[in-house]
């Protein structure tokens, strides 16, 4: 099978699971890349990562980066197409029917138990990003900060992001 198909099948399946999008799926998508089919190593995953991240568009953008790598141009469609076009299908079936449950007491506790699972999945990504970044004490240490200074304040993010980026620019963290 060659790896084209491959990363249409791994990120179909993994498009099922989505909920917080692909940021939410950052642990299984480095099992299988990483550690399941070895296409690339932590350090590529995380640069990857970073780089969609710091482009602008959806999230998703990192599943494009990681089928480029591993298949050039058609890694890339298969890769993304995979991610999103089985549950958009699926969505556009059903949706008629699931807002025909409204109010219904099941359709209510699915809609309010996928929150705190997408809210899980983003911080075990996060953590997987964290650890493969090997951060030292401070830079643990101005990530807890950071936490702490977006849940308790007013501060607008790009200050806090400014502020670790003048400190990694100072050797600090």
């Amino acid at each position: 099978m060659t790896a084209v198909v491959e990363l249409f099948i791994e990120f179909a399946i993994l498009s099922f699971v989505a909920f917080g999008g692909a940021t939410a799926l950052l642990p299984e998508m480095h099992r299988v890349v990483v550690e399941q089919h070895q296409w690339l190593d932590d350090t590529t995953f995380t640069h990857l990562y970073a780089i969609a991240q710091a482009a602008p568009g959806p999230n998703v953008l990192v599943v494009t980066l990681i089928g480029w790598k591993v298949a050039g141009l058609a890694g890339a469609l298969a890769a993304t197409l995979a991610m999103c076009l089985p549950m958009s299908v699926i969505i556009y079936l059903l949706i008629d029917r699931w807002e025909g449950f409204a109010g219904q007491r099941w359709q209510k506790a699915i809609s309010i138990g996928v929150a705190p699972l997408a809210v899980g999945l983003v911080f075990s990504g996060a953590s997987l990003i964290a650890q493969a970044a090997g951060l030292g004490p401070a830079a643990w240490g101005l990530l807890l900060a950071t936490i702490v200074i977006n849940l308790r304040s007013k501060w607008h993010p790009l200050w806090l992001i400014g502020t670790g980026a003048l400190l990694g620019l100072l050797g600090w963290v």
